[in-house]
C-alpha cells in the first residue's frame, strides 16, 4: 500500500476525532461565555467569571481527551503500522483498530504507562541536543537553545508516535522490550529518519501560514460585528488591573486590539485542530514507513541496548524495572 492509500483508509479515526475536538471546543467555549456572562450579570466581574469557566473547560476537555481522543489516536496508528509493515488493511478499519489497542493494552492506564515513557526517554536525550545550544552562553546561547528545544519537540511528538507504532508492530514481544526496541531504532538510524524533517517543518510551517491566517481573518471579521462584547471585556480586564494594583497592558485594554489578540489564539487553535486531524497524520504515515522499515530491516537487540543506557536514565530504568 502507499502512504496515500493508508492515510485514506485510516482517515476514519482522523475523523471521529474531529468530531470528538469540535464538540470540545464548543463545550470549552460555551462554559468560558457562561461563566462571564452570569458573572457579568450578578456581580458585574464577568472577567472571573470567563476564568472560572475556562478552569472547568479545560478540565473537561483534559478527561474527553484521554479517554476518547488519545483511544482513537492510538487505533490509527495501530493501522498505520499494519499499513505500511504488512502492505494491506482489513475492511473494518476501525473495528480492528479498536481491538488491536484492547489486545495490545488491556487498560488506558496500560497505554499511558508505556506512553509516558516513550515521552520521558525521547524528551530526557533532547534535553541533551538542546543544551548544545546553551553552551553557547550568553543570550545568544539560550536563544539558540531555545529554538533547538522547539525543533526537538516537534521530532519528539513525531518519535514517540513511531515508536509507539513499533509496539504495535511487534505484538508477539512485551511492551517493554518493545519500547526500549523502538528507542534505539532512531538513534540507530538516525541518519535515515533526519530525511523526513524538511516535509515535516515544511509542511507544518505552510498549513500554519495558510489555514490559521484563513480562520484568524474570519474570526476578526465576526469580532467586528459585536464590538460591544469585546468594550466590556476589554473594561473588565482594565478594572481588574486596578483592583490588583497591576499594570495592565495598554494593548489588552483596546477592544480592537484585544479582538485581534482573541481571533490570533483561535486562528491557532483551529489550525492545530485541523493540521493535526487532516495534515498530521498523512506526514506521519511516511515517516513511520522509514522507522518501521529501518526496524524490520535490523531489528535492535538485547546488546544495542546499551546504546542509550548512559544516555537516559529513564530508558535505562525501564530496562531494570520494566514498565
Amino acid at each position: 500500500m502507499t502512504n496515500k492509500e493508508v492515510y485514506k483508509k485510516t482517515l476514519t479515526f482522523s475523523l471521529r476525532k474531529l468530531l470528538v475536538d469540535f464538540l470540545s471546543i464548543v463545550l470549552l467555549a460555551a462554559l468560558c461565555a457562561l461563566g462571564f456572562i452570569i458573572l457579568d450579570q450578578t456581580t458585574g466581574r464577568g472577567l472571573i467569571g470567563l476564568g472560572f469557566g475556562l478552569v472547568l473547560g479545560i478540565i473537561a476537555v483534559a478527561i474527553i481527551s484521554r479517554f476518547v481522543s488519545y483511544s482513537l489516536k492510538a487505533a490509527q496508528i495501530a493501522m498505520m503500522t499494519k499499513g505500511v509493515a504488512d502492505g494491506e488493511l482489513p475492511d473494518n478499519v476501525y473495528q480492528e483498530g479498536k481491538a488491536v489497542v484492547k489486545r495490545r493494552f488491556a487498560t488506558v492506564a496500560a497505554y499511558f504507562a508505556v506512553t509516558r515513557v516513550i515521552k520521558g526517554i525521547f524528551n530526557q536525550i533532547g534535553k541533551l541536543i538542546t543544551n548544545i545550544g546553551s553552551a553557547v552562553g550568553g543570550d545568544t546561547g539560550n536563544t539558540i537553545g531555545s529554538i533547538i528545544s522547539s525543533v526537538v519537540q516537534v521530532i519528539v511528538s513525531y518519535l514517540c508516535d513511531c515508536c509507539l507504532g513499533w509496539v504495535f508492530y511487534r505484538e508477539s514481544q512485551g511492551s517493554v522490550k518493545a519500547t526500549c526496541e523502538g528507542a534505539v531504532i532512531f538513534f540507530k538510524h538516525g541518519k535515515t529518519l533526519a530525511k523526513n524533517l524538511g516535509r515535516i517543518f515544511g509542511i507544518g510551517i505552510g498549513s500554519l501560514i495558510v489555514i490559521g491566517g484563513a480562520f484568524f481573518g474570519i474570526a476578526y471579521g465576526i469580532f467586528m460585528l459585536i464590538p460591544g462584547a469585546f468594550r466590556t471585556l476589554a473594561d473588565e480586564i482594565a478594572e481588574a488591573g486596578v483592583r490588583l494594583e497591576t499594570d495592565t497592558p495598554e494593548f489588552l485594554t483596546n477592544p480592537t486590539n484585544l479582538a485581534l489578540v482573541v481571533a490570533a489564539i483561535l486562528g491557532v487553535i483551529i489550525w492545530s485542530v485541523i493540521h493535526s486531524t487532516f495534515i498530521r497524520p498523512f506526514v506521519l504515515t511516511g515517516v513511520l514507513r522509514n522507522y518501521i522499515e529501518s526496524g524490520k530491516n535490523d531489528i535492535p537487540t538485547e546488546a544495542s541496548f546499551s546504546i542509550l543506557d548512559k544516555k537516559s536514565s529513564k530508558f535505562a530504568k525501564l530496562r531494570r524495572e520494566g514498565i
